[in-house]
């Protein structure tokens, strides 16, 4: 019901025929842009200040990787001309490859790469393990650089590769910014270039092709190979009543909708100028909860929510009734990823149990704020249900409901709910990004180090080390396992299921990638 009330607003409009009205553009100028409708507002524009999917996709429009992953997950050379490993793997040497330059001019130097690096390593769960061990970043020359550690780390292209949270490359005097301070100014080496004198947050978001982009040779795979932007400009509209969003994209006001919701997927199914594809099989939802502050820095309090969690209902809630689109998952690594392990007996989905454990733990009606998105229809409905069912074990909660930007704002605060602060937060990703303990934030002990929510282990740190440093894929997994059953056993994030995300686009577009963003290059009008 609670997806319903999302969809109720703009359907009328939409689908009588009202809308967006159509940019005023000549024939080849409309021929040469593509329009786009994100899954929600970007409000935030530094993709290694947050994780918001929203602003990692922005990412790849202008900044660009050293190395990228393919669809067989393998990191190639991306911004980097190759490298060498040497000393038994303690000293990496990388070398750029020619041509390389920024949207202001100035060549990418190897200077350039060295702090955006570090500034990286700084944020990324994946790159703070990697600076754990690293001795030294040091600039050999313009196109060369080393990395010298203090023992062996043979997953170190796997880091600067991944795709989500990606390590964008950016000059060195944006990338000298304070880690934890947000850069707003958007210069990159990418395809695209950020037009920031059109950037209007909640309506619009512009990019131009980047003339001095110099592509690989190698054909596009997933986010590696040849980036070749065919558009000469795209636009994001951002357009969060989801019937609207449909409504433009059946008459042809804009090109591709990233996230349409399940209840409209059989209505778009039905228009032959249409297509829809799968781009990411498996996407996992979550509820985070904060660990620093009343009430759930009490675990028992934590374990009350986890055993309440009814996972069907999240899903129908958020992702429609269709079954074959999503599955439960009582595990903090995803279905169809390596370490998956079925934990029944943690999530019993039983709310007089839940209620139970509540009186136990000598709950004393302490508020519990959760602040939920408006305007992200995958998103809002998680925090309606978890309102809901807090509310019947007999918790005092607050739904404090806001658009994405501020939802993604207010959980980095660290203050009680009675300054600003929260307690509940929802989100979604892609499996390969909460796939490993490298890369996921969600099960990494590092207390105020760490991922919002801020879950302080010792054990989790330790199994992460083990795993990192394990000498077979068995001692691997075994690692991993006992991880993900501690990361749930002490409620460092709840899952609430899992479904596959179907994109859809006008039929004159060819190109699009699978992936786990929806990369602007290899896209083009047939």
């Amino acid at each position: 019901m609670h997806r319903r009330t999302l969809l109720k607003s703009g359907a009328a409009t939409a689908l009588l025929g009202g809308g967006l009205a159509a940019p005023a553009l000549g024939q080849d100028s409309r021929a040469s842009t593509m329009r786009f409708v994100p899954q929600a507002n970007l409000t935030a524009l530094d993709p290694i200040w947050t994780t918001a999917t929203v602003t990692g996709n922005h990412g790849y429009y202008v900044f660009d990787t050293l190395y990228a992953l393919n669809a067989a997950q393998e990191p190639q050379p991306q911004m980097a001309e190759g490298h060498e490993v040497l000393e038994d793997g303690k000293l990496w040497r990388i070398r750029l490859r020619e041509g390389l330059k920024f949207h202001d001019g100035e060549p990418v130097r190897a200077r350039d790469c060295v702090a955006s690096l570090k500034r990286w390593a700084v944020r990324d769960p994946f790159g703070q393990l990697l600076a754990r061990v690293t001795r030294e970043w040091r600039v050999v020359d313009d196109r060369t650089f080393e990395i010298r550690l203090d023992r062996a780390f043979p997953l170190l292209l796997s880091a600067l590769g991944k795709d989500t949270s990606a390590a964008f490359i950016m000059p060195e005097r944006l990338a000298q910014t304070d880690a934890s301070k947000a850069i707003t100014e958007m210069v990159g080496s990418g395809p695209y270039r950020f037009l920031a004198g059109e950037f209007n947050s909640g309506s619009r978001v512009a990019y131009e092709k980047f003339d001095g982009y110099v592509p690989r040779q190698e054909a596009p795979d997933w986010a590696a190979g040849a980036k070749v932007a065919h558009f000469r400009r795209i636009e994001w509209h951002i357009i969060p009543d989801a019937a609207t969003a449909a409504g433009a994209l059946m008459n042809g006001e804009v090109d591709w909708w990233e996230r349409p919701l399940a209840d409209l997927q059989p209505m778009l199914a039905r228009n032959r100028q249409i297509r829809r594809e799968v781009t990411d099989k498996a996407g996992p939802a979550l509820a985070r909860l904060n660990c620093l502050q009343p009430p759930f820095d009490d675990v028992r309090l934590r374990r009350a929510v986890l055993a309440s969690v009814i996972q069907e209902n999240y899903m129908r809630a958020s992702q429609g009734d269709d079954s074959s689109a999503w599955t439960d998952t009582r595990s903090i690594w995803p279905k169809r990823t390596p370490y998956y392990q079925d934990h029944a007996d943690l999530m019993p989905g039983d709310l007089d149990r839940a209620r139970a454990m509540l009186k136990e733990a000598g709950y004393a009606d302490q508020k519990a704020v959760i602040i939920n998105p408006t305007d992200f229809p995958d998103i809002g409905p998680l925090g309606q249900v978890t309102a809901d069912a807090l509310r019947r074990i007999g918790m005092n909660v607050e739904l404090a409901e806001t658009d994405w930007g501020t939802v993604i704002q207010r959980r980095s605060s660290r203050e009680p709910v009675e300054k600003g602060g929260w307690s509940i937060f929802h989100t979604t990703g892609p499996a390969t990004f909460y796939g490993n303990p490298a890369m996921s934030p969600l099960i990494r002990g590092q207390g105020e180090d760490g991922w919002f929510g801020w879950w302080k282990s010792e054990r989790a740190e330790a199994l992460t080390q083990e795993w990192l440093y394990a000498t077979d894929p068995a001692a691997q997994r075994k690692a991993a396992q006992a991880l993900g059953r501690l990361g749930l056993e002490e409620v460092a994030t709840v899952p609430l299921g899992q479904f596959t995300l179907r994109t859809a686009f006008r039929s004159s577009l060819t190109g699009i990638l699978e992936g786990t963003a929806p990369y602007p290059w290899s896209v083009r009008r047939a």
